[in-house]
């Protein structure tokens, strides 16, 4: 009887312990939400105060109306809109349930599988009758077939890669050109030599680099490891290619963000903003906002029209600017006067050490020539052993004057 009790009393004692952790669980429950719901009124009485919507409720709208057009969302398109979604499991839980029951499925990988045409048309200036709107369309189609793979059946994949497997290759390059052309958008238009589909194809090579160099024993997401190894394919490509004088990658993307700044401080100011503000903005000094400036600037052919002349008869850009090698016609003038006088002292010297002091000066070709050369010439091993040799024979006035002219101390 005595055991009896003991083990009902045992048993009691262990149900009160599991109802006063219950009871733990629920007050901390209840603290996390409320501390939550204060947040969220907080910022839905900001938004009341600038007069606008929540920002997660029009991010939110984005995505139902992008997940309506095509019937899914990625992961990442949700992690992109709500970079730190992951700590809020309340708000996941409900954009969840919201996508579920307007039939929007939720899946893994990246990337758009098709451009809207409204999108297409502003964005990228592609008609329905331009040929590479019709080869882009047909490329979305086609990529648009191969299947999305999960994060699992990525190590399985990466794993067959690891031991040769050429198949498993392709298929974790197929599931992945999606996000290919959904980081290829970003840099649309960024260069006119470079259309959407050449940065696509260089984005291509970027994620077979990305399937050849992945390890999964890491524990990455295969989208996030080949999202920088596109980037800076596509980067590099437009570093390249897209300027007649080549300008480093990391220039490239500063020249980027210059812009990104300047178009965003000229929407604030309603004016073109100064290089002062621009460095405030971008954390740099004033004088790396003229060097950008200068780097950005686009070359022009010397062979550009200019003026509305005849079609036989234009006139060139290249003939407006000055040669810098030419002399102007003062300078002409001043510098055939000294070699004028310069020649007239000459003339009272003998033959020999004329010629002496023409080599040594370069008077005859602009080059100087050394002792030793000038003494070859002479048949002397070391001619003019003392420099002043020679300026004996013209006496003193025409000794300063020569002097003078040549430039010699």
């Amino acid at each position: 009887m005595k055991k009896l009790k003991k083990q009902k009393n045992k048993r009691k004692k262990k149900l009160t312990f599991k109802k006063r952790l219950v009871k733990k669980v629920k007050k901390i429950k209840k603290k996390l939400s409320k501390s939550q719901r204060r947040k969220a009124k907080v910022a839905s009485r900001a938004t009341r105060r600038k007069g606008g919507k929540n920002d997660e409720v029009l991010k939110m709208e984005r995505l139902i109306s992008r997940g309506k057009e095509r019937g899914f969302v990625t992961f990442d398109e949700i992690l992109k809109e709500f970079p730190t979604i992951e700590t809020n499991i309340i708000f996941l839980d409900e954009l969840y349930k919201t996508l579920h029951t307007l039939g929007v499925d939720i899946l893994e990988g990246g990337g758009l599988l098709e451009m809207p045409e409204e999108e297409t048309g502003k964005r990228y200036a592609y008609s329905r009758g331009d040929s590479s709107y019709d080869s882009i369309q047909m490329y979305l189609r086609e990529i648009g077939q191969y299947p999305l793979i999960a994060g699992s059946m990525e190590k399985e994949l990466a794993k067959r890669i690891e031991g040769g497997d050429e198949d498993a290759k392709n298929l974790l390059m197929k599931a992945n050109l999606r996000l290919v052309v959904s980081i290829a958008k970003k840099y649309a238009n960024r260069s006119p030599d470079l259309t959407l589909l050449d940065l696509i194809q260089e984005g291509n090579l970027g994620l077979h680099k990305a399937v050849e160099k992945f390890d999964w024993t890491k524990g990455f997401k295969f989208s996030t490891y080949a999202t920088w190894w596109i980037r800076q394919a596509i980067t590099r490509a437009l570093a390249d290619q897209s300027r007649t004088i080549r300008v480093p990658v990391h220039m490239v993307e500063t020249i980027a963000k210059y812009k990104q700044v300047v178009r965003r401080l000229t929407q604030d100011l309603g004016r073109d903003p100064l290089q002062e503000e621009i460095a405030l903005e971008m954390n740099l000094d004033v004088e790396k906002i003229y060097q950008i400036e200068k780097i950005d600037q686009s070359t022009v052919s010397l062979e550009s029209p200019v003026g509305n002349d005849g079609e036989d008869d234009k006139s060139k850009l290249g003939d407006f600017l000055a040669d810098d090698k030419i002399l102007s016609p003062d300078q002409d003038s001043s510098r055939r006067i000294i070699s004028d006088q310069v020649k007239e002292i000459l003339n009272d010297l003998p033959p020999k050490e004329r010629k002496i002091l023409e080599m040594r000066h370069g008077l005859i070709d602009g080059y100087t020539h050394t002792l030793e050369e000038v003494g070859k010439v002479f048949g002397v091993t070391r001619i003019l052993k003392c420099p002043k040799l020679g300026f004996g024979h013209f006496g003193r006035k025409n000794c300063i004057r020569y002097k003078l002219l040549i430039g010699i101390k």
